[in-house]
């Protein structure tokens, strides 16, 4: 009895080889994006703990600035704020985009939203 055999050609092996080179350079092209995000949701929450403590809002800003070019944040500066008070506590929100370039004239468009609130 004759077993037929099983597996990819040459062929599908280079397919699912650049299907896996281009998750990969997405991938690679969209971590320094997402870590700067998660950079800024963490300063813009540490900074409304100063303004709950009584900091100014200059202060604050001021306070994001340095704390950004420490984590390496250059999208978000600290005059981009919206710094607001409710009931006692400062409540600080930043909306951004970034443009990531993959290749060419093809890039990927990101919208962020952090906020100080509790989530």
């Amino acid at each position: 009895m004759k077993h037929k055999q099983r597996g990819l050609s040459l062929v599908g092996v280079l397919i699912v080889g650049a299907f896996l080179a281009f998750a990969l350079l997405l991938a690679f092209r969209t971590v320094p994006a997402i870590n700067e995000y998660m950079a800024v949701q963490r300063i813009v929450k540490l900074v409304a703990e100063e303004g709950s403590g009584g900091a100014s809002l200059s202060d604050m800003r001021r306070s994001f600035d340095r704390r950004a070019q420490i984590d390496d944040v250059y999208t978000v500066k600290g005059s981009d704020l919206q710094i607001v008070k409710q009931g006692g506590q400062v409540l600080i929100e930043v909306e951004y985009s970034r443009t990531v370039p993959v290749a060419g004239n093809v890039s990927l468009l990101f919208d962020f939203s952090a906020s100080s609130a509790a989530q």
